[in-house]
């Protein structure tokens, strides 16, 4: 049984033995491939994707031929089971970039916090909306969430305080795992995502919507993200969700030139939001507006180089019906229609203690998971 980790998949993560160093490895079914034993190549014995993925797509290409030929014709291999390796974070993150792709996202935030408005800005149709963010706070999944401390302002009160966050989210989103980087000054195209883009994880890009909210205008995001992102331990390289690949919605109006797409870059993925165990949504990611090739090309048409290990992530992944949101406050709609858990309890946002998880697969192969558990604040 490989349970969406067969040959199709064989996602690339960072793994260690009891008493051994950190290595690159490979996971099929229930298995860890250990890479630098079995291939005999030290760029593997080092504890971060980094070195294999600055190496590009030709190379990317012929190790994944290698591994397919080793596992699939029964060759010597150096397999570890799962249960007794302990992973770590993949890469090293050297910059962090979010997007806020999701038109169904953009649009229920904007009811919400300008219901006498439009729900878009006039932007939004122009061009994927971003923030960069804080690389040193991506976590590996299983790290746990100190609640964030900050300011906030409710509207009753006539200035800010200082506390502990009251409404603490969760964002269902997809990540990008840059692996060749990119002159300074020379734009990425659309059409060379794949010569740049190593793979894919799963993202949540925890958010404290009261501090967000006091803060954000007029510069956006800030402390109400920063304090921690998290992301799945197995990077799926882009050649195994090459059947994954759909247009993306009708986009209208026609994005200007370096956003168009000659071949789409929509990807069929479903994914699923896990609260304490109960399945609260399933975001369906092939209704993004924006795909991650116009992200990438976006992120760059200033010049901006990209680097190896460079993260960047799609924004809340949310479909058109309410099963579908990807995160609390359009679950709850602004704490306004708390969300009821099968004990019987209810839930608008975060309570300490409570342990999220995302999901996510297409077809046979899987996603795996990020999980994170809320802490209390440190006082």
């Amino acid at each position: 049984m490989t349970d969406g980790f067969g040959l199709g998949n064989l996602p690339y993560g960072v793994f260690s033995i009891a008493g051994d160093a950190p290595r690159v490895g490979v996971r099929f079914g229930d298995e860890v491939l250990d890479l630098a034993a079995t291939l005999g190549d030290p760029i593997f014995a080092t504890p971060s994707l980094n070195p294999f993925m600055a190496q590009g797509r030709a190379r990317w290409t012929e190790v994944r031929e290698r591994i397919t030929d080793i596992l699939g014709n029964g060759h010597q291999a150096t397999l570890h089971p799962l249960g007794a390796v302990r992973l770590h974070m993949p890469f090293e993150v050297a910059d962090y970039v979010d997007f806020y792709a999701s038109e169904e996202h953009a649009t229920n935030l904007g009811r919400m916090f300008r219901p006498d408005s439009a729900p878009l800005l006039p932007n939004w149709k122009h061009l994927p909306v971003g923030y960069h963010g804080r690389s040193g706070t991506v976590v590996p999944s299983g790290t746990g969430i100190v609640r964030p401390t900050g300011q906030r302002k409710p509207p009753d009160q006539e200035t800010p305080g200082f506390g502990p966050s009251r409404r603490l989210d969760v964002e269902v989103e997809v990540g990008f795992v840059v692996g060749a980087p990119s002159p300074l000054g020379e734009p990425v195209p659309t059409s060379a995502f794949a010569d740049h883009v190593f793979g894919v994880c799963l993202v949540n890009d925890w958010s404290a919507r009261d501090i967000q909210a006091w803060e954000y205008v007029p510069l956006g995001p800030f402390l109400g993200k920063s304090f921690a992102t998290s992301i799945s331990p197995w990077i799926v390289p882009l050649d195994a969700l090459a059947g994954a690949r759909v247009p993306t919605p009708a986009q209208d109006p026609q994005p200007l030139p370096y956003l168009r797409e000659e071949e789409p870059w929509g990807l069929d993925l479903s994914l699923a939001l896990r609260l304490n165990g109960h399945t609260v949504s399933r975001p369906p990611y092939a209704a993004m507006y924006w795909s991650p090739a116009q992200m990438l090309a976006h992120m760059t048409a200033n010049g901006a180089s990209l680097r190896t290990g460079d993260l960047y992530a799609s924004g809340t992944v949310s479909g058109p019906s309410p099963d579908q949101r990807g995160s609390f406050i359009e679950l709850a709609w602004g704490g306004q229609d708390p969300l009821k858990l099968p004990d019987g309890s209810t839930r608008t946002f975060l309570e300490d203690g409570d342990e999220v998880t995302i999901s996510g697969s297409w077809g046979d192969v899987s996603l795996g998971e990020v999980t994170g558990r809320v802490l209390p604040p440190r006082r």
